[in-house]
């Protein structure tokens, strides 16, 4: 099922082990954020994560320790931001961007004697007959344990992120630290706990980069994925299934770039499938809002983003264009054009509240004030 070469079942599956990495970074910054720690330095943490799971994985030739060592170096890198931030009261913004300086320049010393070496590769877990399932086969049954992993840690995230009291604590210090203090609540060690948890998720989606997406070691394997996957956060509204979407669909460009290489265009038919799916989504939310019972808020960036797609859609079938050619350097390009937008966003105090983020997002805390 090709539509001007271009398989959508296996870009899909594509997609999915594309966005693993972004993925698991973006939740564990969300969790940051949501704590009011704002740190930029992502970018490191995923690199030290690479490189950490990386020596760990061929030094014992088990890649699943190499993921735990991934994540335990991301976590390393993360307590000196918390050193900093908490303990010192950095500037957070300062101090992020400071860790990434510093994650890449140790990660490029520590793995010159690892270029040219591959990992032990990371077997696709066996569903069995399950895989040979004509399109839900490839798509939902030919993966790593690692894409599950992710998949379930949203879930889990938003699970407890919304309806336990541990959410409700973390939530609680990332609104105003003040009075989750006056409450008895522990500020910082409560931001110490995120942020390791964050590293530790950082330095996992690293670790996916260089043992199954790249299995070898280049210096800058993650390629800004750290950065994009800040900005996924503030675009999901710091919420682990907004998260997932968002992650998805840098995902899909990531992978839909060399397919358009190979197909010389974005076919129509592909644009229609994207157009349903966008669609049937929008339906699905709203399904699942009227059986929660929440009060459906109007996604106008959504609305007008689907609408655009189906405008292009029907001139295209009006004037009988079959492909739509796009270089695909604007593709490669358009991931990091949104993350500077971000950043831009995120400097500014009014609109970090206009988009909901947490209000005590960036601020240090100190008990003696």
């Amino acid at each position: 099922m090709d539509f001007g070469g271009i398989n959508p079942v296996i870009l899909i599956a594509s997609l999915m082990v594309s966005s693993v990495p972004i993925l698991l970074a973006a939740l564990g910054e969300a969790v940051v954020e949501r704590s009011g720690v704002l740190n930029l330095g992502v970018e490191g943490l995923m690199i030290i994560g690479a490189i950490g799971g990386f020596i760990v994985a061929v030094k014992t030739g088990n890649p699943f320790l190499g993921f735990l060592g991934g994540a335990v170096a991301g976590a390393a890198l993360a307590m000196i931001f918390a050193a900093l931030t908490l303990v010192f009261q950095a500037n957070q913004v300062a101090t992020g961007l400071a860790l990434t300086l510093f994650g890449l320049g140790v990660a490029s010393l520590a793995g010159q004697d690892y270029v040219g070496i591959n990992p032990p590769p990371t077997a696709k877990l066996p569903f069995g007959p399950l895989a040979q399932i004509p399109v839900l086969g490839p798509i939902l049954f030919n993966h790593d344990w690692v894409v599950y992993f992710s998949i379930a840690m949203t879930a889990g995230l938003w699970w407890i992120l919304r309806s336990t009291r541990l959410g409700l604590i973390i939530r609680a210090v990332g609104e105003s630290h003040d009075a989750a203090h006056a409450l008895g609540y522990k500020v910082n060690r409560i931001r110490l706990a995120c942020i390791a948890f964050g590293g530790a998720m950082a330095g996992m989606g690293g670790a996916y980069i260089s043992l199954v997406r790249v299995p070898q070691w280049t210096d800058g394997i993650t390629a800004g994925a750290g950065w994009i996957a800040l900005a996924i956060v503030v675009f999901a509204s710091w919420k682990p299934w907004r998260v997932l979407v968002g992650a998805w669909l840098f995902g899909g460009i990531t992978a839909l770039q060399l397919n358009i290489q190979v197909a010389g265009g974005l076919p129509i038919g592909i644009l229609d499938l994207i157009v349903i799916l966008s669609v049937l989504a929008l339906l699905l939310q709203a399904a699942a809002l009227f059986l929660l019972r929440q009060p459906a808020r109007p996604a106008t960036s959504a609305l007008v983003t689907v609408g655009i797609m189906v405008t292009i859609s029907a001139i295209c079938h009006i004037f009988g264009i079959s492909r739509i050619g796009i270089s695909v350097e604007y593709l490669s390009m358009a991931p990091y054009l949104i993350t500077i937008l971000v950043l831009v966003i995120m400097s500014s105090g009014g609109a970090r509240a206009a988009l909901g983020a947490p209000a005590a997002l960036g601020q240090n805390f100190h008990a003696s004030r």
